[in-house]
């Protein structure tokens, strides 16, 4: 999707977006769990998350689960689920129109519970290259005081 093509996705208009969607993470979930806000987030310390964030886009969802996973210095890549928004979601702000134009990695984010729908067991992991490299992105980020999280 193009950013000429994108319409903006808001709590009032996003019945036009359609799934399947997924969620990256550290946790082992099983089919009927639900994901709710008010919890640690997965990329900064002591800070409660007020979204669920997710993503039409298997390789956007990898990148949640590598980075969520290499932070809590856990050995693997993590998982990846399908998942069902519960409520009305929108655009993920801090990529859309903010690193991107449009939302061309399709993320979302909800107030909303996500429930799961099932694992997701084949995908690509990005490489070990690539996961150093945005890991280093992101202390660079942290170090300057600009991993500034939208939330």
């Amino acid at each position: 999707m193009s950013a000429q093509e994108w319409i903006p996705v808001t709590f009032e208009h996003y019945d036009h977006v359609t799934g399947p969607f997924y969620h990256g993470t550290k946790s082992v979930l099983k089919p009927g769990d639900e994901l709710t806000p008010g919890f640690g987030s997965n990329f900064q310390d002591g800070r409660v998350s007020n979204n669920i964030y997710f993503t039409a886009l298997v390789s956007t969802a990898a990148w949640g689960a590598q980075l969520a996973a290499a932070l809590a210095g856990e050995l693997g890549r993590g998982y990846i689920y399908a998942v069902e928004p519960l409520g009305p979601f929108e655009d993920d702000p801090n990529v859309t129109n903010e690193r991107f134009p449009g939302n061309p990695t399709r993320s979302y984010r909800t107030r909303a519970a996500l429930r799961i729908v099932g694992e997701l067991e084949d995908w690509e992991a990005h490489s070990p290259e690539a996961l150093k490299a945005m890991l280093d992105h992101l202390a660079q980020l942290r170090e300057q005081g600009l991993d500034v999280i939208e939330d």
